[in-house]
C-alpha cells in the first residue's frame, strides 16, 4: 500500500484559547477536490485522512457530516482508500482535553456514527500517535491540557488508548471486517554516558506504553508500578489486557530524523538523529507485537540543494525493503504529507506561519522534486512486491467494490470470527 496523507492536526495551545487547524493552514478546505486529484496523479491508492474533528463532532450525538460527506463522497468516487484518521492530536473545545475521563466512551460513539454514516470504509487509525499525542500534552506541556507531570502523562495516555480501543470495538459493530493501522512514533533512546543507562532504559520501556496497553500486553514490573504509581486502577489495566482486537490490527510505524534522542545523566534529552534508523527500530517493535507493519509516516525538509527530501525517501524505502527481506512483513510505505505543513518547525506550539516544505506539493499544489521522485518509486515498485509474495496482502475491499458479494462474505465471515472471539473466556476468567 503506497500512501500520502492531508495533514489534519487540531490541537489547542495558549490555554485552549488557539486552535491550530492544519487543514486550514495547509489550503485543504479551499483546494480539497484539487488535493484529491493530486493523490491520482501519484499514481497512489491509500490516503491517510480523515474530518476535521472540532467542526464535526458538536456534541453528544451531535455531528456536522457536511463537509465529510462532500470530501468521502469524492474519494469513493475516484476509488481512493481512506485511512480514516479520526482523531489527530486535538478534541472539541466541549470535550475539554485529555485528562476528561469520559473521553474514551463519548468518542467511540462518534467513531461509530461514522461508520454508520460511511459503511464503506473499511481502514481506520482511530487516534493517530498515541504516544506522542499523551507526552506533547501532557508530559511536555505543549498542547491541549499543557501539563508536564508523570500523573498528567498516565491518566493522558490510558484515556488515549482506551479511546482507540473503544472507537475500534464501535467500529467493528458497524463493520465486522475493518482494519486498523495504528500509527505510532518509532521511538529510541540512546545513553550518552554510563550515568545515563538508566534514563535511557526507562524512556525505553516507555515508549512501547500505548502499544503494550493497545494490543492487551502485560506490562513488566517496572512500568506496571509507574502506571499504579500515577493513577492507573487494576481494573483499568485489566480493560487492556482484556481487550483481545489485536488480530484485527496493522502497526503502523512512524519514523523521522527526530525520533532518536540522546539521553543526558540528569534525564534530559535531545535530537541525535539517525543512528539506528527506521529498519533497526521497526524490528525492536516486530519483535515485541509480531505484526504485520507500515511505514505510516516520513518526510524531511526539502532542504537547500533541494535533493535532501529526494534522499531522504529512497533512504527510508531502502529500510522497508531491508526489513521486508528480513521476514518482517510490512505492507505499506507512506510519505506524509501531500503538501507542505505549517508550524511543524515548532512542533505547533507557535502560530508564525512558517511554511515547511516537506511535502510531495507545495502550498500552491506544484510537485516538488520528492514528489516527483515518489511517483517513480511507486511506478516501479507496485507491481513487483505483490510478485514476491501473495500472501503479503492486506484483505482491502475497494470503494467500488463495497456492495459486491465477495465483500459481503469477507463481512460475514469476519462476524463470525468475532463473535468466536467474544465467547472466549476473558484472560483473568483462563488465569
Amino acid at each position: 500500500m503506497f500512501a500520502t496523507g492531508v495533514e489534519n492536526s487540531v490541537p489547542t495551545i495558549d490555554g485552549g484559547r488557539v486552535r491550530v487547524d492544519e487543514m486550514e493552514s495547509c489550503g485543504h478546505y479551499k483546494h480539497w477536490q484539487r488535493d484529491f486529484e493530486l493523490v491520482e496523479e501519484m499514481g497512489i491508492g491509500y490516503l491517510r485522512y480523515g474530518p476535521p474533528i472540532h467542526t464535526t463532532w458538536l456534541g453528544v450525538g451531535k455531528y456536522d457530516w457536511e463537509f465529510a460527506d462532500l470530501t468521502f463522497a469524492e474519494l469513493k468516487r475516484r476509488n481512493l482508500v481512506p485511512i480514516v484518521d479520526l482523531c489527530h492530536f486535538g478534541v472539541p473545545h466541549w470535550i475539554g482535553n485529555f485528562q476528561n475521563g469520559d473521553f474514551p466512551e463519548l468518542f467511540a460513539a462518534y467513531a461509530q456514527a461514522f461508520a454508520a454514516r460511511f459503511p464503506w470504509v473499511q481502514i481506520y487509525t482511530p487516534v493517530n500517535e498515541m504516544y506522542i499525542c499523551a507526552t506533547f500534552s501532557a508530559r511536555y506541556g505543549w498542547w491541549n491540557e499543557q501539563l508536564s507531570s508523570d500523573q498528567a502523562f498516565v491518566t493522558a495516555i490510558k484515556h488515549i488508548v482506551k479511546a482507540n480501543v473503544c472507537a475500534m470495538r464501535a467500529i467493528l459493530n458497524v463493520r465486522p471486517d475493518a482494519i486498523f493501522i495504528q500509527s505510532e512514533s518509532s521511538e529510541y533512546f540512546h545513553a550518552e554516558s554510563p550515568a545515563a543507562i538508566q534514563p535511557a532504559e526507562i524512556m525505553n520501556s516507555q515508549r512501547f506504553l500505548s502499544l503494550d496497553l493497545n494490543y492487551g500486553r502485560r506490562l513488566d514490573s517496572q512500568m506496571y508500578e509507574y502506571l499504579m504509581d500515577n493513577g492507573m486502577t487494576r481494573d483499568e489495566y485489566h480493560f487492556f489486557l482484556d481487550s483481545r482486537l489485536k488480530q484485527h490490527c496493522i502497526m503502523g510505524n512512524d519514523y523521522y530524523v527526530t525520533n532518536e534522542h540522546r539521553v543526558s545523566a540528569d534525564g534530559s534529552t535531545r535530537a541525535s538523529g539517525e543512528i539506528f534508523g527506521y529498519s533497526e527500530i521497526t524490528r525492536h517493535y516486530h519483535n515485541r507485537y509480531r505484526l504485520p507493519v507500515m511505514h505510516t509516516e516520513t518526510n524531511l525538509n526539502q532542504g537547500p540543494l533541494g535533493t535532501e527530501a529526494v534522499d531522504w525517501m529512497w533512504k527510508q524505502w531502502a529500510n522497508v525493503l531491508r526489513v521486508r527481506n528480513d521476514g518482517v512483513p510490512i505492507v505499506g510505505f507512506t510519505w506524509y504529507s501531500l503538501t507542505d505543513q505549517i508550524d511543524w518547525d515548532s512542533a505547533l506550539r507557535e502560530t508564525n506561519g512558517n511554511v515547511n516544505p516537506l511535502g510531495l506539493y507545495d502550498l500552491d499544489r506544484n510537485i516538488r522534486p520528492v514528489g516527483k521522485a515518489y511517483k517513480k518509486l511507486i511506478s516501479q515498485w507496485r507491481d513487483v512486491l505483490p510478485t514476491q509474495s501473495l500472501c503479503l496482502t492486506v484483505p482491502v475491499v475497494m470503494p467500488n467494490e463495497a456492495d459486491e458479494r465477495h465483500a459481503e462474505r469477507q463481512k460475514v465471515r469476519a462476524e463470525e470470527i468475532l463473535q468466536s472471539e467474544s465467547a472466549r473466556p476473558s484472560e483473568r476468567e483462563s488465569n
